[in-house]
């Protein structure tokens, strides 16, 4: 009797991974990346989306799409659309015939998701910063324009935030020379950033700590790529300084969720309760997270 194949839920970029035992943890999953395969060929049709990596191809409609697969000792096919395009994990008992049928199966989702992925590279590639005189970021929402001014080096950190500067796009003054090379720009700028962050982010806390009725003991800074905070049961809370690039609505909403967690350490209806007791539209603020593309600091 041949065996049966059993197609795995497809894997996706959630917001928000599941809780640990130690404490809640908020961010942005990514996929692995699978080890590429031996070649196949499919017929022809546009050019390829393929993985950087990619040794297979199949045709999904009119579209051929690269893809790396991964034998295991699973027990189904399963798939993954990342940064790095389309990845396939199957069992060693599994025909390339057969997983090229499944990948036709799901041809609608891969190629919707591919197309996803390549309009957030698009975009991601929009956002890398030229750390010049006049480059510009995010700060709580709005535009700050970067101004190379020695004169500034005096103040604290050597950056002074100039609301009046300009109608429109505060100036982040710099006290930099304005032969600076980029790195010395990016490192001025992303250091004011952090202070930035736990300044409002400690002054957050104490605010939904309060109409929560939780106390926190540890605040620290996270740089992670797939995090935006995390507390634990002991009282410890970190959070994501790149937050800073969002509005304060957004900030609330993620300070009081790794907060709530502190009275609940799951994301049981309860705990979603108690996050909108104090942040009723998360909503926007969820959509904010996933959709927004961030600076990017190189």
């Amino acid at each position: 009797m041949p065996r049966r194949i059993e197609l795995a839920n497809p894997l996706q970029l959630g917001l928000f991974d599941a809780v640990a035992q130690t404490g809640a943890e908020v961010g942005l999953a990514v996929p692995p990346v699978p080890d590429a395969a031996p070649v196949s060929t499919a017929p022809a049709a546009q050019e390829p989306l393929s993985r950087p990596h990619a040794q297979r191809e199949v045709l999904l409609g009119s579209q051929r799409v690269g893809y790396a697969l991964r034998r295991s000792r699973r027990r189904s096919i399963g798939f993954a659309v990342g940064a790095e395009g389309l990845s396939v994990a199957a069992p060693r008992w599994v025909g390339l015939a057969d997983i090229e049928a499944a990948l036709r199966e799901k041809s609608a989702w891969i190629l919707r998701k591919l197309a996803e992925q390549r309009e957030r590279e698009r975009r991601l590639q929009a956002a890398r910063i030229d750390w010049r005189d006049g480059a510009t970021l995010p700060f709580l929402g709005a535009t700050l324009v970067v101004v190379l001014d020695p004169r500034c080096g005096a103040q604290p950190g050597g950056v002074l935030l100039d609301a009046a500067a300009q109608p429109g796009a505060p100036a982040l003054r710099v006290g930099l020379a304005h032969d600076a090379t980029p790195q010395q720009i990016r490192d001025a700028v992303q250091s004011w950033l952090q202070r930035q962050a736990r300044r409002i982010f400690e002054e957050r806390c104490r605010h939904f700590a309060a109409l929560l009725g939780v106390q926190w003991r540890r605040l620290a800074l996270s740089s992670a790529q797939t995090r935006w905070g995390s507390a634990s049961a002991d009282g410890s809370v970190r959070l994501n300084w790149r937050l800073v690039h969002f509005s304060m609505p957004t900030i609330d909403y993620v300070v009081a969720h790794e907060l709530a967690h502190l009275r609940h350490m799951d994301h049981s209806p309860r705990f979603w309760d108690v996050v909108r007791s104090v942040v009723p539209d998360i909503d926007r603020a969820r959509s904010a997270l996933r959709s927004e593309v961030l600076p990017v600091f190189e």
